[in-house]
């Protein structure tokens, strides 16, 4: 019944099939056997297989040959012929299509009004996995694998960037957020890859001589009660109020202009500051003058000193000194962090000590050791709480956090919170 109200109330496409060829493209896909392929709504005239068209693109043109032309049929792709106006399909032999180009007839090259895609926002550093566990779990470990992962990926997804660095086994990855970023990042995972991620960093370009940075708007809804915290949190990430309305049933949204980079690792903190009743939501909002220096994160480390395996009596006896990220009986390696130091430096300790035996009695009876639940880390969670120092090592089986440098003799002190 739901379908047949669809075909009676909403009206056909409109489109003449007997005017010049004209379609916009809204979407790039890549296709493994024919290439690239351009999605989009043929908005008038036919297209046709093998037949020649004239690709607009942004001041530019170019007469390319149709290799195939596909049409949609529930969730797939079928090869046809023609495709009319007011259809939606897909093409393949635009090698150089964008989204928001023009296919048009070549003899009537009228472009439609530009759509634009929203430029990357955020990058991260991709290594190739150097911890001593590296290789243990994953199937595709080297730079070479990477490289064709990520070259695919962004052939598939026009929002994410590649590049290569000067270093064989480092890559830079683009992307609109932490979110988008952390998908990528998981989806690889399951898919048995082994990496390590490093801090992510906003992207910044010139804009008449001055750096600027991405700038967006976060609109935020919360009960009352939470207001004043989200402000104070907002105002020392560079944001600006824009506006506060009362909703009047206890609630109150706030729009809020803020630095890309003072959003990261916001979210996280917002869940717990509103225990889970706050909406947040954020969209690109133009690019600013570099607006100034934000805290990162204020706490160290816990940081293992040796290889081994953690035990319940070493857990016990650090866990007034921070947050443990790992539980009891974990593998743990020299310079893999496994936790939040509750102060601003660094703590290296040893997590794998044993209790002593000896053979004298004691009066009273032995300390009940009792463990605390870690905070397991995330992939998301991982990636706000790291610094310029440290990386998250992914794997298909666990997720660490460790430094950079793993030998604690060779390590920069950490003495306080860094600026961003």
């Amino acid at each position: 019944p739901f379908f047949d109200v669809l075909l009676e109330t909403v009206p056909a496409p409109e489109g003449d099939l007997d005017a010049p060829l004209s379609m916009l493209v809204h979407d790039i896909k890549h296709d493994e056997y024919v290439g690239r392929l351009a999605v989009g709504r043929v908005a008038s005239g036919r297209l046709r297989k093998g037949s020649m068209v004239a690709l607009l693109g942004d001041g530019t043109q170019k007469n390319q040959r149709l290799a195939a032309v596909y049409g949609f049929e529930a969730v797939g792709r079928v090869e046809v012929d023609e495709i009319g106006a007011g259809d939606i399909c897909c093409v393949a032999g635009l090698e150089d299509a964008q989204i928001g180009d023009t296919i048009a007839d070549p003899e009537h090259p009228k472009p439609l009004p530009r759509i634009s895609v929203e430029e990357p926002t955020l990058k991260v550093a991709i290594h190739v996995n150097t911890s001593p566990m590296a290789g243990l779990s994953g199937k595709w470990v080297t730079s070479r694998h990477l490289r064709e992962r990520l070259e695919r990926e962004t052939k598939r997804n026009l929002a994410m960037r590649f590049e290569p660095t000067d270093e064989p086994d480092r890559f830079s990855l683009y992307g609109r957020g932490e979110l988008m970023i952390a998908v990528l990042l998981e989806t690889m995972r399951r898919e048995g890859y082994e990496l390590a991620v490093g801090m992510p960093e906003v992207v910044t370009k010139e804009v008449d001589g001055k750096t600027c940075e991405p700038v967006e708007r976060a609109v935020i809804d919360v009960p009352e009660e939470y207001v004043g915290a989200i402000t104070t949190s907002l105002g020392g990430r560079k944001g600006q109020m824009m506006k506060m309305v009362n909703l009047g049933f206890g609630r109150a949204r706030l729009e809020f202009r803020v630095p890309s980079r003072g959003l990261i690792g916001f979210r996280t903190q917002f869940l717990t500051m509103t225990r889970g009743t706050g909406l947040l939501n954020t969209l690109f909002d133009g690019w600013e003058p570099y607006l100034g220096s934000t805290m990162r994160r204020p706490n160290g480390a816990i940081v293992s000193d040796r290889k081994g395996a953690t035990t319940p009596y070493a857990l016990f006896h650090l866990q007034p000194r921070g947050m443990l990220f790992i539980p009891s009986q974990a593998k743990v390696y020299e310079g893999m962090i496994i936790g939040e130091h509750n102060r601003e430096n660094d703590l290296v300790v040893n997590a794998t000590r044993e209790k002593k035996l000896t053979n004298v009695r004691a009066a009273g009876r032995d300390e009940n050791v009792v463990l605390s639940p870690p905070r397991l880390v995330t992939i998301e969670g991982g990636l706000e709480w790291i610094d310029q120092d440290e990386l998250l090592e992914i794997t298909p089986d666990h997720l660490r956090l460790r430094k950079k440098i793993l030998a604690a003799n060779r390590r920069p002190k950490r003495d306080g919170p860094k600026k961003s």
